[in-house]
C-alpha cells in the first residue's frame, strides 16, 4: 500500500542545502556515504523476479533470503511467524444479461516486453481480499467514487441502490468504503473498476509506453472493513500465533456485507454502457467514449464469487542492534516485504532502500559504532491484505513495545521526486531537522528545500503560501491508516514517522501484475538514485534517534497543530449548520425529485433539526494548558541542554518522554471501535486510509450524533491535559538539573 498514493498530506517542505553542515556528526556523514543505488537495484531484482504474495513459496523465499543477507552483514536477526486468515477465489464471475449478453474477462495479459507478466500460475487473480462468498443477480446503479457524497446526490435525484448491484469508480476513498457503504445502502453486490481518468489513457501513454494503466489492467487489493480493525480477522486485538484463540468464520465483523470485485476499465465499460436513467453529475464523468448514465438498469448484471478460507503462515524478518548505554529504549523501523503480484513498486521499492539502510548500520558497527538505544529492524509480511504481519507482531508484543518503543518510522514504497512525511506532530521538528540535511540526487539542494518550493508553488491560499516562506517547520501530515504504522500508533500509541520520495514517477500499474522490475525501472526511480536517498534521510533519522541524549520530541508544534484542528471542528460545526439550512429550503422547494417506480415509491427526505450548541470549552483550555507547558519545556530543554545530565536523570526524563503519545490514548479507544485508541489520529470510519484528526469528536459532528461530541470533548481534552501534566513534570525536573 503505498502511502502518498491514499490522500495522505504532502507535508514539508527552509534553509540550503551544505555539506559542511555544523550539525552534521561524523557517524552521520559515514553512513551516508554507504548507501547504493545499485545494490538496490539487484534487492529489486532478485525479490520481485516471482509473485511473491502472502502464503506464497516465493514469499517466504524470500523472507529466508533476507534472513541470511542480514545475518551475513552481522546483525542479529530471526523469523516470527504468524498464522492469518486469507482467503483466495474458487470462482468469479461477472455476466451482463441484459439489455445485451457480456461475460467479463477478470484477466490481465502479458505482454511481450515484460518478461514477469506472464507468470500466470503463481499470480493472484484480481480479486478484492476479504469479500464475502455470493451468487447476485440484479439491475446495476453507476454510483461515482461509492463515498458518502455520491449517496448524497443519488438522494437527490431519487436514485435508489436498494436491492442493486453498484458499479464504482477506484478513488476518493479507500477501496473498502465503497462496499461497506453500499451494503448499507442496500445494495447486494458491488463491483470496482479503474477509470482512464483516474490513472489510465486521460494522464498520457498507457503500459507498456508510458507509465499508465492499459485498459486490462485491474488494481486488486483488500476490502477488510480496517477501519473497525486492521490484522488478522479470526484474532482480533491479540497475536495470530499457532496457540491463539480464533473466531469462527460467521463471527467475524471484517468481512464485506457483500459480494464485491474488481475490474479493468474494458470490462467496465459495456457494463456503464448498459445503463439508462439520468446523466451522472459533471465530477461523476470518466474519460470512457459513453455517456456516463447511473441508472438503475436496464443493465442486469449477475456476480458471482465463491473463496477458499484458508489459514496461511507469514513471515516477519526481524533484526536488532542492542543499544549500549539505554537497551530499553527501542527504535523501530519497518517496511513490507509481501506484495499483491511482483510488487516492484509496491513495496519492494521501500523495502530495498530499508535494506541499503541496514547495510549502512551494520558497516558503522563495524567501524565501532555503538547505538545508545536499540534498534529493530522489521520486514513486514502480508500487509497488502490488511497490516496483518505488524499488527500481530505488535499485538503480540503490546505490553514491551508500550514500555519501550521510542518511536516506529515506516516507508512503504519509495519513487523520484519529493519527499512526503506524515506522522506525530512532537517528532515534526524533528523530521524537519533531518530533511535539511540530505541532498536531493537531482536538484543538489536539500530535500527540503526542494519541497518547500513545490509548497510555495502548489499552495492553495495566500496564507498556506506566506506560511510554506515563512513557518520555521514546515508542517507534516496527520496518519489515518493504510500501512505498517497503524498498529503502533492508533492502537499503542508509539509516536511514529512515515516517510518516502514521489511525485513525479506517477502511473497507473498499482496492485497489478504490471508492477514489476521491467515497468520500475523504465517510469519510476530508473537509477534509484531516491532509493538511496530514502536511505540516507531514514538512516540519518534512526542515528539521530539511536544517539540523542534527550529524545527530541517537541511539543510547540504540536500543541500549535491541536489549536488548528480545534479550529478546525468549529468551522465544521458552523458549516454544516448552514448545509442543514440549505437542504431545508431545497426540500421546501420541491428540489429532490423521484424517479418513478410503482414497486419502490420514492420518499423525499424531512427537514433536518439545526444543530444544537456544542461545547468547546473544555479543548479550548486543554489547548490553552498544552500551549503553556509546551513553551515550559521548550526553555527548559535549552536551559539544560548546555549542562550535562547524569545517566539517571537522562533516564527519568526520557522514560516520561516515552510515554507523552501514550498519553493521547484511551484504554477504551473511539466509539463504535474500541480497537482504535488514539483520540487525536485515527482513519476515518468511511474514509479507511484518510485520517480524521480528533476523530470522536470530528465523526460525531459529521455524523450529528451531538451528545457523543460533547462526550468526546471531554475525554480528549483530559488526554491533552495528561499529555501537559506529563511535560510539566518533564520540565520540572530538567529545571532542577540546571540549576
Amino acid at each position: 500500500m503505498r502511502f502518498f498514493k491514499f490522500a495522505i498530506p504532502f507535508v514539508f517542505f527552509s534553509a540550503a542545502f551544505s555539506q559542511k553542515s555544523s550539525t552534521m556528526n561524523d557517524w552521520e556523514s559515514k553512513f551516508r556515504s554507504i548507501p547504493s543505488a545499485e545494490k538496490q537495484r539487484e534487492y529489486m531484482q532478485r525479490l520481485s523476479a516471482r509473485p511473491h504474495h502472502l502464503g506464497s513459496p516465493y514469499g517466504k523465499d524470500n523472507a529466508e533470503w533476507m534472513l541470511g543477507l542480514f545475518k551475513s552483514w552481522g546483525l542479529d536477526a530471526k523469523i516470527e511467524e504468524f498464522e492469518v486468515l486469507f482467503p483466495t477465489p474458487k470462482e468469479r464471475l461477472v455476466e451482463l444479461l441484459e439489455p445485451i449478453r457480456f461475460t467479463a474477462k477478470l484477466r490481465e495479459p502479458a505482454l511481450d516486453v515484460d518478461p514477469t507478466s506472464g507468470q500466470f500460475e503463481e499470480q493472484l487473480p484480481t480479486y478484492n481480499a476479504y469479500s464475502i462468498d455470493g451468487d447476485v443477480t440484479a439491475p446495476l446503479v453507476y454510483v461515482n467514487y461509492g463515498i458518502p457524497d455520491d449517496y448524497e446526490q443519488l438522494e437527490r435525484l431519487g436514485v435508489s441502490v436498494k436491492g442493486c448491484i453498484v458499479i464504482a469508480r477506484y478513488g476518493a476513498s479507500w477501496r473498502g468504503i465503497k462496499p461497506k457503504l453500499a451494503a448499507e445502502k442496500g445494495a447486494v453486490g458491488c463491483i470496482i473498476y479503474s477509470d482512464p481518468r483516474d490513472d489510465g489513457f486521460y494522464h498520457g501513454d498507457v503500459f507498456p509506453e508510458g507509465p499508465w494503466r492499459p485498459r486490462d489492467g485491474v488494481q486488486r487489493g483488500s476490502v477488510m472493513d480496517m477501519p473497525l480493525h486492521p490484522g488478522d480477522p479470526l484474532t482480533p486485538g491479540v497475536g495470530a500465533t499457532a496457540k491463539a484463540k480464533r473466531l469462527d468464520l460467521k463471527d467475524v465483523k471484517t468481512l464485506t456485507k457483500i459480494p464485491v470485485l474488481p475490474m479493468s476499465y474494458s470490462d467496465a465499460e459495456p457494463l456503464l454502457g448498459s445503463l439508462r436513467g439520468p446523466v451522472g453529475p459533471e465530477n461523476w464523468r470518466g474519460a470512457l467514449p459513453l455517456t456516463y448514465k447511473i441508472g438503475p438498469g436496464p443493465g442486469k448484471v449477475r456476480l458471482k464469487l465463491k473463496f477458499n478460507w484458508d489459514v496461511k503462515k507469514i513471515y516477519n524478518v526481524i533484526a536488532t542492534v542492542r543499544g549500549a548505554q539505554f537497551p530499553d529504549e527501542w527504535i523501530i523501523r519497518g517496511n513490507h516485504h509481501d506484495a499483491w503480484v511482483n510488487g516492484a513498486q509496491d513495496p519492494i521499492s521501500g523495502m530495498v532502500a530499508q535494506m541499503e539502510e541496514m547495510r549502512g548500520i551494520a558497516e558503522l558497527l563495524k567501524q565501532g559504532w555503538k547505538p545508545k538505544r536499540t534498534l529493530v529492524y522489521c520486514a513486514w509480511d502480508a500487509e497488502e491484505q490488511g497490516l496483518l504481519g505488524s499488527t500481530e507482531w505488535a499485538e503480540a508484543h503490546a505490553d514491551e513495545l508500550k514500555q519501550k518503543t521510542v518511536v516506529y518510522i515506516n516507508s512503504d514504497s519509495n519513487g523520484r521526486g519529493f519527499l512526503f512525511a506524515a506522522g506525530s506532530h512532537s517528532l515534526e521538528k524533528f523530521i524537519n531537522g533531518v530533511a535539511k540535511e540530505i541532498e536531493d540526487p537531482e536538484k543538489k539542494i536539500s530535500v527540503w528545500k526542494r519541497s518547500q518550493l513545490w509548497r510555495i508553488v502548489n499552495s492553495r491560499s495566500p496564507e498556506d503560501r506566506t506560511e510554506a516562506r515563512t513557518r520555521p517547520d514546515l508542517r507534516i501530515g496527520a496518519l489515518g491508516s493504510g500501512s505498517d504504522y497503524t498498529v503502533f500508533l492508533d492502537h499503542l500509541g508509539i509516536a511514529s514517522l512515515n516517510i518516502g520520495f514521489g511525485g513525479e514517477d506517477g502511473g497507473g500499474i498499482y496492485h497489478s501484475i504490471y508492477d514489476d522490475f521491467y515497468w520500475y525501472t523504465n517510469f519510476s526511480d530508473t537509477d534509484f538514485s531516491y532509493g538511496r536517498t530514502l536511505s540516507e534521510t531514514a538512516g540519518t533519522a534512526v542515528i539521530r534517534l539511536a544517539d540523542a541524549d534527550v529524545l527530541p520530541y517537541d511539543f510547540t508544534n504540536f500543541a500549535e497543530t491541536v489549536r488548528k484542528y480545534l479550529g478546525e471542528l468549529k468551522n465544521l460545526l458552523t458549516n454544516l449548520q448552514d448545509q442543514i439550512k440549505e437542504k431545508n429550503k431545497q426540500i421546501g422547494e420541491g428540489v429532490f425529485t423521484a424517479i418513478a417506480d410503482p414497486k419502490d415509491p420514492y420518499v423525499p427526505p424531512s427537514p433536518e433539526e439545526i444543530p444544537p450548541f456544542v461545547n468547546f470549552a473544555p479543548l479550548d483550555n486543554a489547548a490553552e494548558t498544552l500551549t503553556r507547558t509546551a513553551e515550559r519545556f521548550e526553555k527548559a530543554l535549552k536551559a539544560g541542554g548546555g549542562k550535562s545530565l547524569s545517566e539517571a536523570t537522562l533516564r527519568s526524563v526520557n522514560q516520561r518522554l516515552i510515554q507523552s503519545e501514550r498519553k493521547l490514548t484511551h484504554e477504551k479507544g473511539l466509539p463504535i471501535r474500541p480497537w482504535f485508541k488514539h483520540l487525536i489520529y485515527a482513519p476515518g470510519f468511511y474514509t479507511g486510509y484518510g485520517v480524521k484528526t480528533i476523530p470522536g469528536v470530528r465523526e460525531a459532528i459529521e455524523q450529528k450524533r451531538w451528545k457523543e461530541a460533547e462526550a468526546e470533548i471531554i475525554r480528549v481534552a483530559q488526554a491533552l491535559e495528561n499529555q501537559a501534566a506529563l511535560i510539566d513534570a518533564v520540565s520540572k525536573e530538567l529545571e532542577s538539573s540546571a540549576k
